[in-house]
């Protein structure tokens, strides 16, 4: 397994630097912890702050996932993950409840999401007059029966 380095630094005082529940071994994401309270009803999103900011090295990007507990139990789910690595300001989550009528209250110090963090490739972009050919071809949505 290949480890990096990444720092995180804290914005508000109150927070929790981000955690593996069993190691890095065993978990891919690392938990990210709320830093306010918030009640979320269905149809409802909120941007939960985390209170910390991380600096990863260059080619290493992040991505907040929702947790799998408060899915299932409670329809909590995250939008828009992606965190740049020369983003520099406070994390923030976006939480969403899309299913359940029962209100979720978000409590200080909660586990609301995860981070999982990606090596990646820079790409250099040439336009092309035409692609190659491929079996798939032009298929879109739902092409391959599923």
């Amino acid at each position: 397994m290949e480890y990096i380095d990444a720092n995180f630094k804290k914005t508000r005082p109150d927070a929790i630097i981000p955690t593996y529940a069993h190691g890095p071994k065993e978990d891919a994401g690392m938990d990210l912890y709320a830093t306010e309270d918030v009640t979320l009803h269905l149809g409802q999103q909120e941007v939960v702050g985390t209170g910390i900011a991380v600096e990863m090295p260059e080619g290493v990007w992040g991505e907040v996932r929702s947790r799998s507990g408060l899915a299932a139990k409670h329809g909590i789910s995250t939008l828009a993950g992606t965190i740049d690595p020369g983003y520099r300001d406070e994390l923030k989550v976006v939480l969403i409840k899309i299913a359940g009528a029962t209100p979720y209250e978000v409590k200080k110090g909660d586990r609301i999401a995860q981070i999982v963090f990606s090596s990646y490739v820079g790409v250099r972009p040439q336009e092309a007059k035409r692609l190659s050919a491929s079996a798939r071809g032009k298929g879109g949505f739902g092409s391959t029966g599923a």
